[in-house]
C-alpha cells in the first residue's frame, strides 16, 4: 500500500531548494508553490536562509516533523538525509528526482538500496529516483512543465521515462486532454509501474476514480501481477492504454524451434495486453489519442457517420475505419436522408460520408446531427470534421459541436484541423472541457484499436480434461531436452492432442515389416522422414507418397545415412491444411501459446496468433478468425476447409499440457494436418528444462 503521505502529505520539504528556477531544486519549489498544495513548506539548503519566499534550513536535523521530501541533491548526499527524514522527522512520502544511482553505477546502486532499505524499515513510499517527479490534485511534486490543470476525472499517467512525460502531456494538453495524476518512476526503485497499479486498483472508487489510465513502460517487470491489476481495473469500468517500447531490441531467441524464432519479447507483451485489454499503442501521438478517445462515451458499434464540410479528409478517414474493420454504412436511401439533404445547400450530399460543403452552416451541422442521433439506427458514432480556410470565425460551429456533445448519446469526435486559421475558436472548445483530435486518420487509427481490443480475458477459465498424472510420470522420469518419439507421444496422448500413429525404426527389415502390417499401398501411401535433423525438409529427409515395399527399402538406405540421423519415422499419410501449434515458456510471461498457419509457410508467412496460457478453446477459435490466411481454412478453391471447433480444441489442450508441465521449455506441432473430419499432429518436438 502506498503510504497517505505520499499521496496528501500536510507538509512537504524540497532538500536542495534553490532560487534559480532552471536547477530542479528551483523549478521542484517554483512548482509546487504554485500547484493548489495549502500545507506547510520547507526548504534546505547550507548556502541560503531563504528561497522564493520560503524559509531555508541549513541541514535537515534542524526541521521540524514532515510527511513528504522531494529530494533535489547529488547521490551521494541522499542516502544520510534519507536516513535523517525517515528516521528521525517522521517523514514518509520521498520523491528522489537525482541520478546517479543504479543507473550509473554498482557504488549508486548500492545507495538505491540502502535508500530504498531505510524507506521501507519506516513502512514509507518513494517515487525515484532518476526521475521528474510526481503530481496529483493534491501538490506537483516535480521539476518539469508543463503542469496541467488536474482534474479528478482526467487520466492516471503512470512512466517509466521523465521526458516521456514531458511530451506525452505537452501533446496532450495541446488538444484538451486533462490529467488527473502523474507518476514518473524513474529508476523504480521500491515503486514500479505495477505497484502504482495496484494502488489505483485497491483504492478504486466508482464515484471518484479516474476511468483512463495511461502507461509508457520500456520493462514489464512484473507481467503477472501486471495482468492481474489491469485485468481489475477493466473490469470495474476503466480503460487502459500503453506503450512498451524496446520490442525489437529485445529480438527473437536463437530459434532452436518454429516457436522460439516466433516468442520475441514483443510478442509476449502483445499477448499479456491482450489477455488484459490493454490497448497497445506504438508512439505519443497514438497513445494520447487512443487515451482521448477514452475520455468520451465508450463505443457501443462499430458503424461511423462521417460528418464533414472537406471531401479529402472524410475520404481518408472513411479508408482508415474500413480497413481497420470497421463500417461507414451508406445512408443515401435511408427514408430520413431525403429530408435531411432538403435541408442543406445545393451539391451536399448524404451518402455518408455526410458532406455539407465548405458553406455548410452550424444550424446545418445542428440538422445533420440530430438526424444521426435520432433516425439513423444504423450509426453506433459520428465524426465531425470541421475546419476553415480562414475565412470566417468557427465559434458558432464549435459551440453548437459543444451542446450536441452535451445532450446526444451516441458518441461525437471533433475534428478541428484548422489549428492556426481558428486557434482561438479551438482553444475556447478546448476551455469548455472538449478534446480536439486534429488529424482525422489519427483519431481513426485511434478508434479501431480501440474496437478491435478485446475485453479482459478471465482469470479463472475452464480447459479441457487432461490425464495429469500420466503427465506428471512422463516428465518426471525424463531428463532435459528434446524428448524421444515415444515419451513426447506419451504426452500428447495423455493430454488428448490427435496425432498421427507412427513407428521409428533403425533398421530395414523393421521398416519394411511396418509396411506390411500397414498395408502400404497406393491407397495406403506412406510418409517416411528422418528422426535427429532438425529441419527434416532442408536435408532431403522427408519422404512423402511411398506405395511399395521396393520403395520403402530404397528410402530407408537414402535416408539413414543423411548426418545426424539415427533413425527414421514411418507413418501412413494424411491430408488436410498445414496448420501449426507451439508454445514457449518465459521467465516472466510464463507460457505464451501459438497458433497458425503451419508447414513450411510458417517461416515465410509468419502468420500467427499467440495468447499466454491458460487458453480456452472459445478464445482460441475467435483469435483464428483474426489471421490473415483465416480463409484458407475456412477452404477455398475446392479445398477442404479444417476443422475450427477441433482446431481449437487442440490449441487449449497444448494449453491445459503445459500447465500440467511448466517444465515444458519449447514445443512444436508443425504440422498438424486439418480437415473436416480431424485436425491431427504429424511432427512433433518437445523440450524439457526442469
Amino acid at each position: 500500500m502506498i503510504n497517505p503521505k505520499l499521496l496528501n502529505p500536510q507538509s512537504i520539504v524540497i532538500c536542495g531548494a534553490s532560487s534559480d528556477i532552471h536547477k530542479p531544486g528551483g523549478k521542484s519549489l517554483k512548482n509546487l508553490l504554485e500547484s493548489p498544495f495549502k500545507g506547510q513548506i520547507y526548504a534546505v539548503n547550507p548556502k541560503e536562509t531563504e528561497v522564493q519566499g520560503v524559509k531555508c534550513y541549513t541541514k535537515v536535523e534542524d526541521l521540524p516533523q514532515v510527511d513528504c521530501a522531494i529530494l533535489c541533491i547529488a547521490a551521494k548526499f541522499c542516502s544520510q538525509t534519507v536516513d535523517v527524514l525517515a528516521k528521525e522527522k517522521g517523514c514518509r512520502g520521498f520523491i528522489i528526482v537525482s541520478a546517479g544511482f543504479s543507473e550509473e553505477s554498482h557504488e549508486g546502486a548500492e545507495i538505491e538500496q540502502h535508500i530504498v532499505d531505510t524507506i521501507n524499515s519506516v513502512g514509507g513510499s518513494l517515487i525515484g529516483p532518476n526521475c521528474t517527479g510526481f503530481l496529483n490534485v493534491n501538490y506537483a511534486g516535480c521539476f518539469d512543465t508543463p503542469i496541467p490543470s488536474l482534474d479528478p476525472h482526467g487520466v492516471d499517467f503512470i512512466t517509466g521515462s521523465g521526458a516521456t512525460a514531458v511530451f506525452i502531456k505537452e501533446y496532450g494538453i495541446s488538444n484538451g486532454l486533462k490529467f488527473n495524476s502523474v507518476w514518473a518512476v524513474g529508476n523504480s526503485a521500491q515503486l514500479g509501474i505495477e505497484d502504482v497499479l495496484e494502488h489505483l486498483d485497491e483504492t478504486f472508487d466508482p464515484e471518484k476514480s479516474s476511468r483512463v489510465i495511461m502507461l509508457y513502460m520500456e520493462k514489464i517487470g512484473d507481467p503477472q501481477r501486471l495482468l492481474k491489476h489491469s485485468r481489475s481495473l477493466i473490469n470495474k469500468g476503466c480503460h487502459i492504454a500503453a506503450i512498451k517500447s524496446g520490442g525489437s531490441a529485445a529480438g527473437s531467441r536463437a530459434a532452436s524451434s518454429h516457436t522460439g524464432a516466433l516468442a520475441t519479447n514483443d510478442a509476449a507483451v502483445d499477448a499479456l495486453f491482450q489477455k488484459a485489454g490493454i490497448v497497445r499503442c506504438h508512439n505519443r501521438q497514438e497513445l494520447t489519442t487512443v487515451c482521448a478517445v477514452f475520455m468520451h462515451p465508450e463505443l457501443k458499434g462499430k458503424r461511423c457517420a462521417v460528418i464533414t464540410h472537406a471531401g479529402g479528409p472524410a475520404v481518408m478517414l472513411t479508408d482508415v475505419l474500413s480497413n481497420g474493420g470497421m463500417e461507414v454504412p451508406p445512408l443515401k436511401d435511408h427514408p430520413a436522408s431525403p429530408a435531411l439533404l432538403a435541408k442543406l445547400f445545393g451539391g451536399s450530399s448524404v451518402g455518408n460520408p455526410i458532406d455539407f460543403l465548405a458553406t455548410g452552416t452550424a444550424e446545418q451541422l445542428g440538422y445533420i446531427i440530430d438526424t444521426v442521433e435520432n433516425e439513423y439506427d444504423e450509426i453506433d458514432f459520428s465524426v465531425v470534421i470541421f475546419g476553415s480556410p480562414g475565412l470566417f470565425s468557427n465559434k458558432e460551429v464549435y459551440d453548437l459541436l459543444d451542446e450536441k456533445m452535451k445532450t446526444c448519446k451516441k458518441p461525437i469526435f471533433p475534428v478541428l484541423p484548422s489549428i492556426i486559421n481558428v486557434k482561438d475558436e479551438i482553444n475556447d472548445f478546448i476551455a469548455k472541457g472538449r478534446i480536439n483530435f486534429p488529424e482525422e486518420c489519427v483519431l481513426g487509427n485511434a478508434l479501431v484499436k480501440v474496437y478491435n481490443t478485446p475485453k479482459p480475458q478471465p482469470e479463472h477459465v475452464e480447459l479441457p480434461q487432461i490425464d495429469v498424472a500420466r503427465i506428471r510420470a512422463t516428465v518426471d522420469r525424463c531428463k532435459d531436452g528434446y524428448m524421444e518419439i515415444a515419451d513426447y507421444n506419451e504426452l500428447l496422448d495423455a493430454a488428448g492432442i490427435s496425432r498421427k500413429k507412427s513407428v521409428e525404426v533403425s533398421k530395414k527389415e523393421d521398416a519394411l515389416a511396418f509396411a506390411k502390417e500397414v498395408g502400404c499401398s497406393k491407397d495406403v501411401p506412406l510418409v517416411m522422414k528422418v528422426v535427429g535433423p532438425l529441419h527434416k525438409s532442408d536435408v532431403g529427409g522427408v519422404t512423402l507418397g511411398v506405395k511399395d515395399l521396393d520403395t520403402v527399402a530404397k528410402e530407408f538406405d537414402r535416408l539413414i545415412v543423411i548426418p545426424e540421423t539415427y533413425a527414421v519415422e514411418m507413418y501412413p499419410m494424411l491430408d488436410g491444411t498445414d496448420v501449426y501449434i507451439g508454445a514457449i515458456r518465459d521467465p516472466k510471461f510464463g507460457h505464451q501459446i501459438f497458433f497458425g498457419l503451419g508447414g513450411i509457410f510458417i517461416e515465410v508467412l509468419k502468420d500467427v496468433q499467440s495468447a499466454l496460457a491458460p487458453i480456452t478453446a472459445a478464445e482460441a477459435k475467435e483469435m483464428l478468425t483474426k489471421l490473415r490466411g483465416y480463409k484458407i481454412l475456412q477452404g477455398v478453391r475446392g479445398q477442404e476447409p479444417v476443422n475450427l471447433d477441433l482446431y481449437a480444441d487442440q490449441v487449449a489442450r497444448v494449453s491445459a499440457l503445459v500447465q500440467a508441465a511448466p517444465e515444458i521449455a519449447e514445443m512444436d506441432l508443425n504440422p498438424l494436418l486439418g480437415n473436416p473430419r480431424y485436425v491431427t499432429a504429424v511432427d512433433a518436438r518437445i523440450r524439457l528444462e526442469k
